[in-house]
C-alpha cells in the first residue's frame, strides 16, 4: 500500500505519549505527522492542513478527546477518528462512536502493531471517503450538465 502523502494529527497532553506514538508512525510509513499538547491549537489547525486521521487522547484539560473529534468531523468529515483513552469507560466510549463518528477506541497502554493496523485502516478509509466524495461530485456535475442540455433541448424543440 502506497503510505505517501498522508497526515496524522496526533494530540494528547502528555508529550511522550505524542512523541511515542510520532516515533512508531515515522519509523513504519512516511506519513506525515502533526502533534499537538494543546487541543486547541489542534483544533485551529484543521483550517490549514488536511488530515486523514486524528488521534486524540480523551482526557485532556479545557477541551477533551471527544469534542476535539467533533470539531474534526465538522471541519473534515473524511478525517478518520480515533480516541485513545487511558482507562475503559463504556458510557464515554459510545458517547463518542454516537457524537463524533468514532472509528476505533483505543486503550493506553496500546499495542505498538494494533496501532499501527488501525493507523492504516484508517488512512486507507480517509482515502476511500475522499473518492468517493470526488466520485460522487463528478456525477452531479455531469448530471447537471445533463439537465442543462436537456433543458437547452427542449427549449429548442418547443
Amino acid at each position: 500500500m502506497g503510505d505517501g502523502a498522508s497526515t496524522i494529527l496526533v494530540v494528547d497532553d502528555e508529550p511522550m505519549v505524542t512523541e511515542v506514538v510520532e516515533m512508531l508512525v515515522r519509523a513504519e510509513t512516511d506519513w506525515e505527522v502533526a502533534a499537538f499538547h494543546d487541543p486547541e491549537r489542534a483544533v485551529a489547525s484543521l483550517a490549514e492542513r488536511t488530515y486523514d486521521v486524528a488521534l486524540s487522547d480523551f482526557l485532556m484539560p479545557g477541551l477533551d478527546g471527544i469534542e476535539l473529534l467533533k470539531r474534526v468531523r465538522e471541519a473534515q468529515p473524511a478525517c478518520t477518528r480515533v480516541l485513545l483513552t487511558g482507562y475503559a469507560d463504556k458510557q464515554n466510549a459510545i458517547r463518542a462512536i454516537n457524537e463524533a463518528g468514532l472509528y476505533y477506541y483505543l486503550e493506553k497502554p496500546w499495542d505498538n502493531h494494533a496501532l499501527l493496523m488501525v493507523l492504516r485502516n484508517a488512512v486507507e478509509r480517509a482515502r476511500l471517503l475522499r473518492d468517493l466524495d470526488a466520485h460522487m461530485r463528478r456525477l452531479t456535475e455531469r448530471d447537471r450538465s445533463l439537465v442543462e442540455l436537456r433543458s437547452r433541448l427542449l427549449k429548442a424543440i418547443l
